[in-house]
């Protein structure tokens, strides 16, 4: 049954993984999407040099949540990229050495997206990491072109086409044509810096100071693009800057929005400033086929509506954005010669 796996003459590869700054997904070549988890590990202070791993990915997140103070979390990526090596290759090992995962094949080839653009030192530690974790091979490819496939774009075709992919550390903006990007603006904005613009407002604005968890669940509940346009309203809890003490207050989605709108406001320009710089030929593809949301960020309440005005494109959010990024790169794994065209050199 696993015999299209092991056979050490196939260029395809076996296994694909985004280390994403908030989320890991790893999909198996014909299973899909196996795991979809924080990008998170919970450590445990055992002397003031050394610390003890107590929980990876989704297990991580429901301990720090039960036992606030006794244990300390640690995001390994930081704005999509390896910001600790040893951490990231201890929660990489953790994954692929689930017994799921063990049932699938032995020292596999794994593909990892990256950021675009990243250094050669970034390179050389995605690759690192993996291959410290089990990996035989590991081939890197850049996460638009994932993000754009999982989104069904024609990226094969000589027409243009533009996929906005808003993560988790950052936001990529990219054209492609003939599986090549033509060009890519990334830039420091995605759910991380949204979260925490929504505290720096709550915290200047109301007085209040909250966590980020609570940021991040004012965005999905009540964030918006359109602050002035269906307004809601949610009671949350925080510390008064003054007094220290615990306190309710009632925030609206207009106050939400006006928070994230920097944000949004970035990624626009980084949109336009896009369009500017592709070619006039594949900007007139892109006129007609319009641009594609992927990624978390497209989840924001009426983003594709507010990004549609300030463009004058259509623009659409791709089926099931949040797991876009792991459908191309599944994808990627059953195409050798794809795979061999868009893998980066290092």
């Amino acid at each position: 049954m696993f015999s299209f796996f092991k056979d050490d003459g196939a260029k395809g590869a076996d296994i694909y993984v985004d280390l994403g700054t908030a989320n890991t997904l790893i999909a198996v070549r014909g299973k899909g999407v196996v795991i979809n988890e924080p990008t998170l590990i919970a450590f445990s202070e055992v002397s003031s040099e050394k610390r003890k791993v107590v929980a990876v990915g989704q297990e991580a997140k429901d301990k720090i949540m039960k036992t606030a103070g006794s244990i300390i979390a640690f995001r390994p990526l930081k704005e999509g990229v390896i910001a600790d090596y040893d951490t990231t290759e201890v929660m990489l090992r953790h994954f692929l050495n689930r017994p799921g995962m063990k049932a699938f094949m032995k020292r596999p080839r794994i593909v990892i997206s990256l950021p675009y653009g990243v250094t050669e030192v970034e390179k050389r530690a995605a690759i690192e990491a993996g291959k410290a974790a089990g990996a035989r091979e590991v081939i890197l490819i850049d996460e638009p072109m994932a993000a754009a496939m999982g989104a069904d774009l024609p990226i094969k075709e000589a027409r243009g086409s533009m996929i906005v992919d808003i993560g988790g550390g950052t936001t990529e903006v990219a054209v492609i044509a003939l599986a090549d990007i033509v060009y890519c603006r990334a830039i420091r904005v995605g759910g991380h810096k949204i979260d925490e613009s929504i505290t720096e407002y709550l915290k200047k604005k109301r007085n209040l100071v909250i966590s980020q968890e609570v940021a991040e669940q004012l965005k999905i509940d009540i964030g918006t693009a359109t602050p002035k346009k269906d307004i809601k309203t949610i009671t949350i809890s925080g510390r008064d800057l003054d007094s220290g003490l615990q306190k309710s207050i009632e925030v609206s989605s207009e106050e939400i929005g006006n928070a994230m709108d920097h944000d949004i406001n970035q990624i626009i320009e980084a949109i336009h400033s896009a369009l500017e710089k592709t070619p006039p030929e594949l900007v007139s593809d892109i006129i007609e086929a319009g641009v594609v949301l992927a990624g978390g960020g497209a989840l924001i309440r009426d983003l594709d509506l507010r990004l549609q005005n300030e463009i004058r494109l259509p623009v659409r959010i791709s089926k099931d954005p949040l797991l876009a990024i792991a459908r191309g790169g599944e994808m990627v794994l059953s195409d050798p010669e794809l795979l061999s065209k868009i893998q980066l050199e290092v």
